[in-house]
């Protein structure tokens, strides 16, 4: 039995009761709790881990009853651009190009359907090709041509890997078009896909709410509204449309107890404050190097592949207090999930006579999320008595299951609770969170420890020999612009038949500031000292370029910004040394007599110790003594001077 004590110090707990009754009906219907691989790139790293460990991380993520047990997937439709961490790969670089297993978001989504074939899956772009846009940076011009482009990746998804999706999204973050989503539902029924819902916009609450009232075809074609870090609340008009709701974004917190607190208090608060029945977290997994943008803003954190490293952090357990006790299709009770003394509850039902019950008692300080603001407001221990009417009158003692997770240890436990005349109380402490049902299908944890943490190797190498790649990309490599790909140089008798290229050839429709150059980062962060050596081939004549690059010390959304030692060489026969992506200059010169040109083979290396750097050109010396004030430290890198195409093989890296 559960004893919990009546008062704290001198003082008697506050008391306050409340009534769950389904006698006058019930509330909105619950489609669940869900979480984002994309946006981008999030879950780059995962898809290198070894076995077991990889599989492990899947579970815990998706298997009913185990781990997070998530009811939704959203995934990024690839657009070949910066989209917070890196880019994703689009499933059509060019018009005339089709390739249904770049990336590794397909992978993803059949692995959550393995263990869940009831999870929903959910697609959004956060940008497109070039060729969508036809050189202006807008996806709406041609919404034919965006909705074809859509629709593709929907079948191409059903075709190649036997995928429904259940839900697609708009454009991420960005403005919407009423004629393109009007063009995308008659698209999506033209080619058989009436059953793949829209969710709009993905922004805000409004203009979308307000466009709809004023607008029935559009009213018609839009089945959810979506908004993002909503903060708990929602507004008049997307209530009036009588829509279903979402947060189909939010979280965004680092993933440590104030950021389970973050997921926990609005895991409640956003259906009772704002009537939204499924909130989605990003992100799903922390699978990209910590310094990138939002390192660790995720339910779990999986950034080793080379260890097999992985945590299990708190929010996953956050997340299990609802998914594992709850169901999409279940309803909330209509009743004010308020509690007196602060913190929140909400009532579910099956409507088969199970009731699940999540309080959280989370205090301003261990409960805000990285966005919006959060007011103050207090919470204290307090005494909750509940009154069970209607059909769950009959419900008694030993129906239930009473389970905490004191958030400020990470201990989960399960109790019996004990129910007297149709009421029961419970003493709450702040910051706590408590689960009470009838059923008995939750479960902690399962596997053993995984390997400890370690450092990316010192001495890394990858001649991209492989024939059958599992993945589109090279293990390990981040794409911050531009799209790195195992290629077949089919034309090479010699040692380059396999090779990393470089794809994208017109600047996308971007939804950041991608730079102008392509780049992809590898590597540990806090490496100082470091030589980097590749061969590179340039296939743009005339003005083409590669570099390769060290103590990069940018990314993802500031990838623009990105600073280092950058060793260039171009068609013409010339070379440069910079700081950052070719403004500002180390050195400039040209290579000689055994200078590069385009369409052949060479090798660069890179060397940095200390405050100096030099570079060689196939073995030989072309500058040398260059002085490093900063950065201090960073990341390994490779790219190009413009978006065009260019091969590298046999890269190798020494660092410390």
């Amino acid at each position: 039995a559960l004893t919990l004590a009546a008062t704290v110090g001198a003082a008697p707990l506050l008391a306050a009761t409340y009534v769950l009754d389904d006698a006058n009906g019930l509330g909105r219907e619950f489609d669940g709790i869900g979480a984002v691989s994309g946006g981008g790139a999030t879950s780059r790293l995962l898809v290198n881990y070894p076995e077991p460990y990889r599989s492990e991380i899947l579970d815990y993520l998706f298997k009913p009853n185990f781990g997070a047990s998530l009811h939704i997937l959203k995934v990024e439709i690839g657009g070949d651009a910066q989209s917070t961490d890196g880019t994703e790969p689009s499933h059509m670089h060019y018009e005339n190009d089709e390739n249904y297993f770049r990336g590794y978001e397909w992978w993803l989504m059949k692995e959550a359907k393995k263990r869940n074939p009831k999870i929903k899956l959910i697609g959004l772009p956060w940008a497109f090709p070039g060729w969508i846009g036809k050189g202006e940076n807008w996806p709406y011009d041609y919404p034919d041509i965006t909705a074809y482009y859509i629709v593709s990746w929907i079948l191409g998804a059903k075709q190649y890997h036997d995928l429904d999706i259940d839900y697609i999204g708009i454009w991420n973050e960005r403005a919407f078009s009423s004629k393109y989503i009007k063009l995308l539902r008659y698209t999506l029924d033209k080619h058989g896909l009436e059953q793949v819902r829209i969710i709009a916009s993905d922004r805000l609450w409004e203009p979308i709410s307000f466009v709809m009232m004023i607008d029935s075809e559009l009213h018609g074609v839009v089945d959810v509204i979506g908004a993002h870090y909503p903060g708990t609340k929602t507004v008049k008009n997307a209530l009036l449309t009588g829509k279903k709701l979402w947060s189909s974004e939010d979280y965004s917190t680092f993933n440590n107890d104030v950021g389970a607190g973050c997921w926990a208090r609005i895991l409640n608060q956003n259906y009772v404050n704002g009537n939204m029945t499924a909130t989605i977290a990003w992100n799903l997994v922390a699978s990209y190097y910590e310094e990138l943008p939002f390192g660790r803003c995720a339910l779990m954190t999986a950034q080793e592949p080379w260890s097999g490293h992985y945590k299990v952090e708190s929010p996953i357990w956050i997340t299990a207090h609802t998914t594992q006790f709850t169901r999409p299709g279940w309803s909330y009770l209509q009743v004010d999930g308020h509690l007196e003394g602060g913190g929140s509850f909400v009532a579910l039902t099956d409507g088969l006579g199970n009731l699940t019950i999540i309080i959280e008692t989370m205090s301003h300080n261990h409960s805000k999320c990285i966005r919006p603001p959060l007011p103050n407001f207090n919470v204290v221990p307090q005494r909750a008595t509940f009154y069970l009417k209607g059909s769950f009158r009959i419900l008694t003692s030993g129906a239930w299951v009473f389970c905490q997770l004191v958030v400020n240890f990470c201990s989960l436990s399960f109790l019996q609770l004990q129910v007297w005349r149709g009421r029961f109380s419970l003493d709450l402490d702040v910051d706590e969170v408590y689960t009470l049902t009838t059923l008995k299908t939750g479960w902690k944890c399962g596997y053993p420890e995984p390997p400890p943490p370690q450092p990316f190797p010192s001495i890394y190498s990858d001649d991209f020999n492989i024939r059958n790649p599992p993945f589109s990309e090279a293990p390990n490599f981040a794409d911050q612009t531009g799209v790195f790909e195992y290629f077949v140089n089919a034309s090479d008798a010699g040692d380059h038949v396999f090779t990393l290229r470089q794809v994208v050839v017109q600047r996308p429709i971007t939804w950041v500031s991608d730079a102008d150059q392509t780049i992809s980062v590898i590597g540990n962060f806090k490496w100082v000292n470091m030589t980097v050596t590749c061969d590179i081939y340039i296939e743009k004549p005339r003005d083409g370029g590669v570099f390769i690059a060290g103590r990069v010390d940018n990314g993802g959304i500031y990838v623009r910004d990105s600073k280092g030692v950058f060793f260039w060489v171009f068609a013409d026969g010339t070379y440069r040394v910079t700081s950052d992506l070719g403004k500002q200059f180390f050195a400039k010169g040209h290579a000689g007599l055994a200078g590069v040109r385009d369409n052949a083979w060479h090798t660069l290396t890179l060397n940095i110790q200390g405050n100096s750097a030099s570079g060689l050109l196939n073995g030989y010396p072309l500058w040398e003594n260059v002085t490093i004030s900063k950065p201090g430290n960073g990341w390994a890198a490779l790219g190009t001077r413009s978006f065009e195409f260019a091969q590298f093989d046999n890269f190798h890296i020494e660092a410390c």
